[in-house]
């Protein structure tokens, strides 16, 4: 029988049942005196001095192989926004349930309680050699990309900000299918998007490397243009330098006259009827924005939007990093790779979208079900290759 109980009760009660969604368990048994003397001392000081003449032995004596550091200082938090760290926590908790159900990867949360990039990044750079690399997760724009820019150069393990990177690769997957229903190509495509924050900003630079020539970004005061005089920060002035070729000005509305692809990251019912009726003929529309869309699947569609995606389950076509991070991280640590980088991150792209075979390619299926078995071990392979061929990889 259904329950009538709302998701929030429903979970509020599984989570004290669970009293938290990981634990530890021992993968070496310790039942006798001689198991015990295998796995801690006496014999445990060989591999430890293995270790001290040879660092790289940690991949190969210890779990740092599969182990993978998820963490936050809880400024970002979903859509609660800066709740602080230890309200994180059950986030944090989650995401690393989601590491190991799909891409078997063995992550621990770490909830630090400042938002102080220098104690962030010193924090974590002293606890890093334990690690096989570093998810970072729900911290706010823009100390976001100072942490990851910083930790990348002080760090030889992957650094990977799940919120930029991982929404990037899922939302090119997604636009690779949608292109390849609609024969079209990236590089004549033009794009807005709206939200200018760690989320869109990665999407628009993933979209670029992949070869895109077209990218306007608006944010809440409209279009991002070079010399824009008010709400600009230096991220913005960046990408203000690699976008907006036309030079637009205006808001939202001005933005989409004629463009072929709409992509929010930003706030519910922001894009209108009338605004997706002024693209050119059969948009698509990737509205994204959660737990409410920017427009509602149905309002686009008959406003002639021909390819719909969103961010939830409810809708077909849906949006989900968890295609992603599982895999990236599973390849990534299969080849012990130095960093994640953009290679890295198209390939993953490219498997999602090769996921869903031709024959079952179509408007409302545009995208692997986030529950296929076969997601992260074909993004696995593809990001381990492009590791290797980038030369990052160890193995």
């Amino acid at each position: 029988m259904a329950s009538h109980k709302s998701y929030a009760e429903r979970s509020l009660e599984k989570h004290e049942a669970w009293r938290g969604k990981i634990e530890i368990s021992a993968r070496a048994p310790v039942g006798s005196r001689d198991e015990l003397s295998l796995a801690y001392t006496p014999g445990v000081a060989e591999p430890c001095l293995r270790i001290q003449k040879d660092p790289d032995l940690s991949y190969t004596y210890t779990r740092r192989w599969n182990l993978c550091l998820v963490v936050t200082d809880g400024s970002a938090v979903l859509g609660l926004g800066n709740i602080g760290p230890l309200a994180a926590m059950p986030v944090m908790e989650g995401k690393c349930a989601l590491f190991k159900a799909f891409g078997g990867v063995d992550a621990f949360p770490l909830c630090i309680k400042s938002n102080d990039v220098d104690e962030i990044c010193r924090t974590i750079e002293l606890i890093s050699g334990s690690f096989g690399g570093v998810n970072l997760e729900d911290i706010a724009a823009p100390r976001c990309f100072e942490i990851e820019e910083r930790l990348k150069k002080s760090c030889d393990i992957p650094i990977f900000h799940d919120d930029q990177h991982g929404t990037a690769v899922v939302t090119y997957a997604a636009l690779i299918n949608a292109m390849r229903l609609l024969g079209r190509r990236l590089e004549e495509m033009r794009i807005v998007m709206n939200g200018a924050g760690a989320a869109s900003l990665a999407i628009a630079q993933l979209l670029i490397a992949a070869g895109a020539k077209d990218i306007s970004l608006c944010d809440s005061r409209g279009l991002i243009y070079q010399g824009r005089p008010e709400g600009m920060n230096p991220l913005k002035e960046k990408m203000a330098a690699i976008t907006n070729p036309r030079g637009l000005r205006g808001g939202l509305a001005e933005a989409v006259k004629d463009a072929d692809i709409f992509i929010g990251v930003s706030v519910a019912h922001v894009l209108t009827g009338e605004m997706v009726r002024q693209m050119r003929k059969d948009p698509i529309i990737f509205a994204c924005a959660n737990p409410t869309p920017e427009i509602e699947p149905d309002e686009a569609k008959a406003a002639g939007a021909r390819i719909i995606a969103t961010g939830r389950s409810d809708y077909p076509n849906q949006i989900n990093n968890v295609l992603a991070f599982p895999g990236i991280f599973r390849g990534a640590f299969d080849c012990r790779a130095r960093e994640i980088n953009d290679e890295m991150n198209l390939a993953a792209a490219r498997a999602i979208a090769d996921l869903v075979p031709q024959n079952e390619l179509s408007e409302e299926k545009i995208m692997p079900a986030a529950f296929d078995p076969g997601v992260a071990s074909a993004v696995a392979r593809a990001v381990a290759d492009a590791a290797r061929k980038t030369g990052v990889a160890r193995i």
